[in-house]
């Protein structure tokens, strides 16, 4: 396998650096792979690819680790419910949301709450 250009890898680290940007600004929204594709540019395929080898994670887990910093910051906030957090952050569902904050953080967002 021939050894990567450096700059197919700077070209790759920008990408991925527009694409966290992306994350980080519509996490709250219904954001899929292939929109976050669109805005910067690049294929799916292309995009998994940079995922993997620039952010060494996937779309998926970078998409859920900034949903779960974020609901941690809005549960420390009094008088946001539960299932508000999980609507701000981008679940529909809030027993979906508990499910992924359970296994992001180890307790559930009530018992995160009461830490």
């Amino acid at each position: 396998m021939p050894a990567v250009r450096q700059a197919t890898i700077s070209q790759r680290t920008a990408l991925y650096e527009d694409a966290t940007e992306v994350v980080a600004r519509e996490y709250a929204s219904d954001l899929s792979l292939d929109e976050v594709a669109r805005k910067i540019a690049t294929s799916r395929r292309q995009l998994q690819r940079i995922y993997a080898e620039i952010g060494n994670t996937t779309f998926r887990d970078q998409l859920t680790q900034v949903r779960m910093e974020r609901a941690a910051e809005l549960l420390n906030q009094n008088g946001v419910t539960v299932r508000e957090v999980a609507n701000r952050v981008g679940y529909r569902q809030a027993a979906q949301f508990a499910k992924a904050f359970r296994v992001h953080h180890g307790m559930s967002p009530s018992e995160f709450r009461r830490r």
